[in-house]
């Protein structure tokens, strides 16, 4: 590998957290994502993608070419606002904040409707465990790691000076059975929590998830026009988007309504772990209270939109970590956004199809997504059945979430990488330890369809039923060698 490459290599790894940092022994991080592109089977979308081999190559071109330097980090990220507004299709009224991560952009919400309440903030997180595993303690104001991405030691847990006081509640998406739960219920206890929240004089923030890591969209967005009709300006919305299953038209409807929409270029987008981009109403950074002292442990000044009271503040200098994996991420939203919608259909219906002869061939089902209410096409994206959720549970060897764990680790050793397993069916307990059913993932990403566009319709049909089949034999010799040890260890 070049000096160049090398370098762009180590650069994808810093000014994040831990979850970042290589395994020295397998070159790999905590997603068993690679900073180098590799050859690889690989439907891994929902959790981390390794760089495309295209995506490299444009950031080695930027990078010789001096495009991508500390000293213009600023002027970078104003062009990648650019960039993202023009490919989704919004105006300059939208303006836009970066950070390292989903679970780092919780904050960028609660800066903005921090002074709201004269008590306070309560935060309403729907889906903690289909949207992230630090969220909880992010949507709470509090740190989530051991480090931030200006690599200053914190303690998880512990309050951000300045964000606070902020309470919250949780609302899980689905039930034990794994289904999805009714938005108009979901809207109806989230009405009671909002008015409990005032009567306290907390100003309630309330989480819609547009795309969960099993493809749920809740509440639906007309339970969401009645929340806010009720409340009108006493309350605040924002959206994770984070897996990037979003339309542009979705993404701007959202945004005409007043609320905040924050995504990833990490997942469906395609782009390496990890970066995030939150996408604020211009009038809603004017208004906003002065950043939070304790943001400046965590983002740097050109991070937060101009305009933005007290940003300023915020240490100045680049994280080039971060700015190298955002520019792979534009780099693939630019090259999808190009294709019409009737291509990038026909895509999606073959990894469709595929998927279902895989999932018949292994005697798993799939978990359900809902879209909910009768509401208008732009809130049912095609980019949602780019995602298929397999429930183990059914199969021969009846796998657990921790045997999936152990299942997805088997299949990486042949070369495959899918999706994390999720929590989502619970079989039970045991003492006191929630038992839940093995899943497993199959996600498409931006630069898998623009790969797979420029084949012909059989030629396509040929290519996801040969990545099927070698997922379909692994998963089998996988889980027979699971049962076995597990017989001869009994």
């Amino acid at each position: 590998m070049t000096d160049t490459a090398s370098h762009i290599a180590r650069l994808l790894t810093e000014g994040g957290d831990a979850r970042i940092i290589l395994d020295p022994k397998t070159g790999l991080n905590r997603y068993l994502a690679s900073p180098r592109p590799r050859a690889m089977t690989t439907y891994a979308s929902s959790t981390a993608n390794d760089i495309s081999p295209e995506a490299f190559a444009h950031l080695q071109t930027r990078m010789s070419a001096g495009a991508l330097d500390g000293a213009g980090y600023g002027a970078a990220l104003d062009e990648l606002r650019g960039r993202i507004r023009s490919a989704y299709g919004l105006g300059t009224d939208c303006a836009i904040a970066f950070a390292p991560s989903g679970t780092d952009l919780e904050y960028v919400a609660l800066a903005a409707v921090a002074g709201k309440g004269a008590n306070g903030i309560h935060n309403l997180l729907l889906g903690a465990d289909e949207v992230g595993s630090g969220c909880a303690n992010s949507a709470g104001g509090l740190h989530f790691a051991k480090e931030t991405a200006l690599d200053v030691p914190t303690e998880p847990g512990t309050p951000v000076a300045g964000l606070g006081p902020v309470t919250l509640s949780q609302f899980p998406v689905r039930d034990d059975h794994g289904l999805a739960n009714d938005s108009a219920m979901i809207a109806m206890e989230m009405r009671a929590t909002i008015a409990r929240a005032l009567a306290r004089g907390e100003h309630p923030l309330v989480h819609i998830v547009h795309g969960s890591k099993t493809g749920l969209i809740l509440p639906a967005i007309d339970d969401v026009d009645a929340l806010r009709r009720r409340f009108g300006a006493d309350v605040s919305f924002v959206v994770d988007a984070c897996q990037a299953r979003i339309t542009g038209e979705a993404i701007a409807a959202y945004l005409r309504r007043g609320i905040i929409v924050l995504l990833t270029g990490s997942k469906f987008m395609g782009g390496p772990p990890f970066s995030g981009f939150a996408m604020i109403p211009a009038d809603m950074v004017r208004k906003a209270a002065p950043v939070a002292g304790g943001l400046n442990r965590i983002f740097r000044r050109a991070e937060w939109p101009e305009g933005w009271t007290g940003r300023d503040a915020l240490p100045d200098g680049p994280n080039m970590g971060l700015l190298m994996r955002l520019e792979a991420a534009i780099f693939e939203l630019e090259r999808f956004q190009a294709l019409p919608i009737p291509r990038v259909v026909r895509v999606i219906d073959a990894f469709q199809a595929a998927t279902g002869k895989l999932q018949s061939r292994i005697c798993a089902q799939t978990l359900g997504s809902r879209f909910g209410g009768t509401t208008p096409p732009q809130w049912h994206p095609i980019e949602m059945r780019t995602l298929v959720t397999l429930d183990l549970s059914c199969c021969l060897t009846r796998p657990s979430f921790d045997d999936a764990v152990a299942i997805q680790g088997g299949l990486l050793e042949r070369g495959i990488r899918l999706g994390q397993p999720v929590r989502c069916i619970r079989l039970g307990t045991s003492g006191e330890k929630a038992q839940w059913a093995g899943t497993l993932r199959l996600g498409l990403s931006m630069p898998q369809i623009v790969r797979m566009d420029v084949l012909e319709d059989r030629a396509l049909e040929e290519a996801f039923a040969a990545d099927m089949t070698r997922i379909g034999d692994a998963l089998i010799a996988v889980m027979l060698g699971s049962r076995r040890a597990q017989r001869l260890s009994a």
